[in-house]
């Protein structure tokens, strides 16, 4: 069974955590500015919203690495990208719709989610919930059962 981050924005705190866990993971440093995943902070609305790559199906960032550097993780279901392959072209980055690929000038390489190789740091890191590691068939349930419960809960005429 491959699974899916999901993200609850309304859940978010806006406390970082998740941001801390992924540099250190991956770099072995709490610095925010080296996370793969974002939060977003929307002043207007108040609502704070974790984004990072959702591993798309279709993947065009790993169909337009011209080196093939980004390859599919039969396991996980993660698009990883392999830092030896990597020329550092930034491709990938414009080909991503979502930006969630980016360039590490210190590297020369690009950088993305990789699932943590199926234990996703994010998550563990997450205090109240907003980001959960689920059943990639199920990523939905939450707002079918939003909708199926304003449906149920009407009252009858």
């Amino acid at each position: 069974m491959q699974k899916s981050l999901h993200i609850n924005p309304d859940k978010c705190t806006g406390c970082l955590q998740c941001e801390m866990a992924c540099s250190y993971e991956n770099y072995g440093v709490f610095a925010p500015a080296k996370s793969r995943i974002k939060v977003f902070d929307f002043h207007e609305t108040g609502k704070k919203v974790p984004y990072t790559c959702t591993q798309c199906d279709e993947a065009w960032c790993l169909h337009a690495c011209p080196v093939e550097a980004i390859t599919l993780d039969k396991v996980t279901g993660a698009k990883v990208v392999n830092d030896t392959t990597c020329v550092g072209c930034k491709v990938c980055t414009i080909s991503c719709p979502f930006g969630t690929i980016n360039y590490v000038q210190e590297t020369g390489k690009v950088q993305k989610c990789d699932l943590c190789g199926g234990d996703p740091a994010c998550v563990e890191a997450c205090p109240t919930g907003a980001i959960t590691f689920i059943d990639s068939n199920w990523t939905g349930l939450n707002k079918m059962q939003s909708w199926a419960d304003k449906l149920g809960n009407q009252s009858a005429a």
